[in-house]
Formats: structure tokens, sequence, C-alpha cells
């Protein structure tokens, strides 16, 4: 098995650099791949401020990803819930920190627009402080 690190999946997904993203989706073709939650964020942040994607872009794609039959993602239930939350209006690195949070009650924060944003079943774990 393989993780594989932002860059291969930003070629993967952007195809920029061809000769990069030809040797990426190679070793998705032949090989077992496993993608990281941090990775996850970190492609997701890349992929929106650098490259402008939209957010259902970006989170299609990650759902895409995570359907492959050799694709395994950290903690895919998780990632599954996050992704969901994203697309309710939560931004993706908040929703992956929430859902990943689930073992605690309250989720302690200065960001009013995280606050605002969460899900309604989500809006009493929120709390600013």
């Amino acid at each position: 098995m393989y993780a594989v690190d932002t860059n291969v999946l930003v070629r993967l997904f952007t195809g920029d650099d061809a000769a990069q993203a030809k040797r990426a989706a190679a070793l998705f073709k032949k090989e077992p791949i496993f993608v990281p939650k941090t990775v996850l964020l970190e492609t997701e942040w890349v992929l929106r401020r650098l490259y402008r994607l939209e957010r259902a872009t970006v989170v299609s794609s990650f759902r895409k990803l995570g359907g492959l039959e050799n694709v395994e993602f950290e903690q895919p239930l998780v990632v599954a819930q996050a992704l969901q939350w994203c697309e309710d209006g939560l931004d993706f690195a908040d929703a992956l920190h929430l859902a990943s949070s689930h073992s605690a009650h309250r989720f302690a924060t200065f960001d009013e627009h995280m606050k605002k944003n969460a899900p309604t079943a989500l809006k009493a774990v929120v709390r600013l402080l």
C-alpha cells in the first residue's frame, strides 16, 4: 500500500504537470492507496485557494476518489461526515475538525463564521469563546 502526499492528489485532480499527473494516475491504477486526513485537508485548501476550484467540485472529486476500490481514507466515516457538512456550508477544514472531535461534547472556537454555518444539529456543540 502507498500513502500519498498532497502534491500527488493535486497532480491527479488538476493535471497541471502532465508528466507527474501521468505517474500519479499510473500509481492509482496499479496500487492500493491510503490517503491521510491531513493530506485531504491540505489538498482541499490548495485546490480552492490556489487553483480556485469550487467547493462542490472539490467535494465531488474527494467522493469519487474515496469510492475507488483501491483507495482507503484515514477514518472514512469521519471524512464522509466532513464532506457532508462541507456540502451543507461549513468550510472543509472546520467540518473535518468537528467530525474528528466526535468524542467531545463541545467545540470551542473564536470563529463566528464556523458557528454561523454549522448545521443545525451542531449549533449547540460549537461554542464561541
